[in-house]
C-alpha cells in the first residue's frame, strides 16, 4: 500500500485587473500549476486585509500568496503601495506568532504574465511543501 504525500493548501489572493487575468492566461496557455492552489479574486491587492491571511491560516491554509499589479500599474493608482506597506507589517507580526515567513509571499504579476504566475505558484508550492503542514494557527474545529 502506497502512502500519498499530503499536498499543501495554498490560498492565493489575486487582484481582478492583473493577477487574476494572469492566472486566466496561464490556464488558457495550458501552463501547469498545482490544483491545490485556491484563487480568491479581489478587486485590488490593497483589499486584502491582514485578518484575511490570519483567517486563511486558521482555516487550514499552509501558505498564502498575495498577487497584485506591478507598482505604478495599479488600476486604482496606489493600491499596491498600500499592499506592500501593509504586508511588510503583517510579516513581522506572523514572525512574532511563530509562522515561518516562507509561508506568505507577495508577488506582482501583470495580465500578460501567465508564465510568471504559473512559475510563481509552482515555486511557492514547492517551498511550502518543504516546510510541511502548518499547525501554528490551526483551528481544529475546521478539520473534518
Amino acid at each position: 500500500m502506497q502512502i500519498e504525500e499530503k499536498k499543501p493548501l495554498i490560498a492565493a489572493f489575486c487582484c481582478n485587473w492583473c493577477s487574476y487575468a494572469g492566472a486566466d492566461l496561464a490556464g488558457n496557455n495550458r501552463l501547469n500549476y498545482p490544483d491545490n492552489v485556491k484563487i480568491i479574486r479581489v478587486p485590488c491587492s490593497c483589499r486584502v486585509d491582514p485578518t484575511f491571511i490570519l483567517r486563511a491560516f486558521q482555516r487550514g491554509a499552509d501558505g498564502v500568496l498575495i498577487c497584485g499589479c506591478h507598482p505604478g500599474d495599479c488600476h486604482y493608482t496606489t493600491g499596491n503601495y498600500y499592499t506592500r506597506r501593509r504586508m511588510t507589517l503583517l510579516f513581522s507580526m506572523l514572525e512574532y506568532l511563530g509562522i515561518e515567513k516562507e509561508r506568505t509571499r507577495v508577488e506582482w504579476v501583470s495580465a500578460a504574465e501567465g508564465a510568471k504566475f504559473a512559475q510563481t505558484v509552482n515555486e511557492f508550492t514547492a517551498a511550502v511543501s518543504a516546510l510541511g503542514e502548518n499547525r501554528r494557527l490551526e483551528d481544529l474545529r475546521c478539520k473534518e
